[in-house]
């Protein structure tokens, strides 16, 4: 077995070397080296990145197809991420970007704003690129409107879920805004992603998880596998998600071009198998996981990971009231962008589907719309809390 901490070891260092040593044994325990373990991922990964250059990276699906059960999904399986085109119409996404401007308007939310609450996202002027606004009216009509409930059923039905999760059932996991003004210039967001950190390796549900890359079987590795992911605790930590996601996504409430410093991904569910085992090859430091660390996004960087950044490929044009999904093990960023063309506005909505883990979080969630609060995922920022036109639970 394993050695695992179900909370953050107080030496991270003395813990990093131990998982990496008893997980090198393990591998060598099943008649292989890590290296040809490695090399057997490396391998498939390596055919992936070459079809993602040569033909479609990001897969395109009407929401009519998905409502009448019609969609193909094998690209999408393969890919892992999707723009769901007319998701919802166009001007009721364009009522939904105006409600959210008169939201904050109305409540002088710029004449009090503090600053970012944290350091993840970058800002815009004198105004935040991200709202730290959660319980708006718009945003609550759309977390619970039927099309988007069709949506997230379709997306974790690609999952292998059964005893795991719910796929029909959602617990409304509230997140952010993003308002960026025509004439911005943004920094964007460098290629990371977002399930856990070193949990990931050192926690028992997630060593189940990717039991098959650590046993020295990768073959057998499936990122559409709800196992063990839906229950185990993760670290603390300001950039934890305390939900399991299928799917992360945003939805469009203003149309943006593809150049315009939108969303780029590395669309190959099977690269966390990559990820996860290149820290055990003896370029790394014993007490180093490629720079994943706690309280902190997990990094991919060219030193590390170059053959997968070769298939980094940024969405289409999308038009208000389309959607745009990846897998929650997705490799993401956000481009940078000079004088931007347009409005940039998205709702941050995933697909949470109802399970233990989730199930707890729901708690949380209906506490902090009763009193109009800051979700605990977040900083504690609390601006809609004496707001009387935000939604409330009733």
């Amino acid at each position: 077995m394993l050695p695992h901490w179900d909370t953050t070891p107080a030496d991270l260092t003395k813990a990093v070397r131990e998982v990496k040593k008893a997980i090198r044994a393990n591998i060598v325990a099943s008649g292989r080296t890590v290296e040809e373990v490695f090399a057997v991922v490396e391998q498939q990964i390596r055919r992936e990145v070459d079809d993602v250059k040569a033909g479609q990276a990001w897969p395109v699906i009407d929401y009519a197809d998905i409502e009448a059960g019609t969609a193909n999904t094998e690209l999408l399986k393969r890919r892992g991420c999707l723009v769901v085109r007319n998701h919802f119409e166009r001007e009721q996404a364009l009522a939904w970007d105006k409600s959210i401007v008169d939201y904050v308007e109305s409540n002088d939310f710029f004449e009090n704003y503090r600053g970012p609450g944290d350091d993840f996202f970058g800002s815009v002027g004198s105004k935040p690129e991200i709202y730290p606004i959660y319980w708006s009216p718009a945003q609550t009509e759309a977390r619970r409107h039927q099309r988007m409930a069709t949506v997230q059923r379709f997306l974790n039905s690609l999952w292998r879920h059964e005893g795991w999760f719910d796929p029909a059932t959602d617990v409304g996991y509230p997140d952010r805004i993003r308002r960026r003004p025509p004439g911005a210039d943004s920094n964007g967001l460098g290629t990371h992603l977002d399930p856990g950190t070193l949990d990931l390796w050192m926690t028992r549900e997630y060593q189940q998880a990717f039991r098959h890359l650590f046993n020295g079987t990768p073959e057998q590795y499936d990122p559409w596998d709800a196992a063990h992911r839906t229950t185990g605790p993760q670290y603390p930590g300001t950039t934890m998600c305390s939900v399991f996601r299928t799917f992360q996504g945003w939805t469009a409430l203003s149309d943006m071009a593809h150049d315009q410093g939108v969303l780029h991904t590395v669309p190959i569910p099977g690269a966390m198998a990559y990820l996860m085992l290149r820290p055990l090859l003896d370029d790394v430091p014993d007490d180093d996981m490629c720079g994943v660390t706690v309280n902190q996004v997990f990094p991919v960087n060219p030193k590390y990971h170059e053959l997968l950044i070769e298939a980094l490929s940024g969405i289409p044009d999308v038009r208000a009231g389309d959607s745009v999904w990846w897998h929650c093990d997705m490799i993401h960023s956000v481009a940078p962008v000079e004088d931007q063309q347009g409005w940039g506005n998205v709702m941050y909505i995933p697909a949470a589907p109802s399970c233990e883990r989730n199930d707890r979080y729901a708690e949380e969630i209906r506490r902090a719309h009763a009193t109009g609060s800051s979700p605990s995922d977040f900083p504690e920022e609390h601006y809609e809390r004496a707001w009387p036109n935000r939604s409330r639970p009733e």
